[in-house]
């Protein structure tokens, strides 16, 4: 039998980590100005995204700029794109089979079909976390290296933004929402869980005694 508990668990851990992968999608704050040395101008902060990039003044002014060209952006941010876009729609597919799939809709009406929707729900979850996974630890790697280049002009250095912390906290999200929703959802007759049970070897026990007192 399903574990409700779990499935729902699993279900909103995915749903927060969903959310939060589309808002890093979005943020232009994947890559941030690095202020090293004296050549960086420090009267206005450089945030640069997947579809845009911002200036910031000192002022508090903010300016930003879609990109012109996709083939002018730099691989790591042109494969994050389709990674997280794909990552976006397998969640939303998950979603859907997920409420289907949960024991406490009732929307299916019959268990084992929605054990079986809840776990592909499940997997599709993780798949999602993954597909979030890669693009964002393509991009910080791409971010060291380049920082610690010292063929890299200063000022074309950059630091890891807050979208990539929250890219990864959004994939941990989907990950183990995932796998909880997926251990969760056991088809019917087939516990989530091992369970050891006592209750064969008491028989035996009995009818070993009466044996021998009937020998005495």
């Amino acid at each position: 039998m399903a574990t409700t508990g779990m499935q729902l668990l699993g279900l909103v851990l995915s749903i927060i980590g969903w959310v939060g992968g589309f808002l890093v999608c979005l943020l232009p704050m994947w890559r941030v100005t690095a202020f090293i040395g004296n050549n960086i101008v420090t009267a206005q902060i450089t945030w640069e995204g997947l579809w845009m990039n911002c200036i910031v003044q000192s002022t508090g002014e903010i300016q930003c700029k879609v990109y012109d060209s996709l083939l002018a952006l730099p691989s790591d941010m042109q494969a994050a794109r389709g990674f997280t876009v794909l990552s976006i729609l397998l969640c939303c597919l998950a979603l859907t089979l997920g409420i289907l799939g949960v024991k406490c809709t009732k929307c299916v009406g019959h268990p084992s079909l929605e054990a079986r929707l809840a776990r592909i729900a499940g997997a599709l979850f993780v798949i999602a976390g993954f597909l979030y996974l890669v693009p964002v630890c393509w991009a910080a790697h791409s971010i060291i290296r380049d920082f610690y280049d010292p063929y890299v002009a200063a000022p074309h250095k950059r630091e890891l933004g807050p979208a990539l912390y929250m890219g990864w906290g959004a994939s941990a999200l989907l990950l183990i929402g995932g796998s909880l929703l997926y251990a969760g959802s056991s088809p019917p007759g087939i516990p989530s869980s091992p369970t050891f049970s006592s209750g064969e070897s008491s028989p035996r026990r009995a009818g070993g005694a009466s044996q021998v007192k009937g020998y005495v």
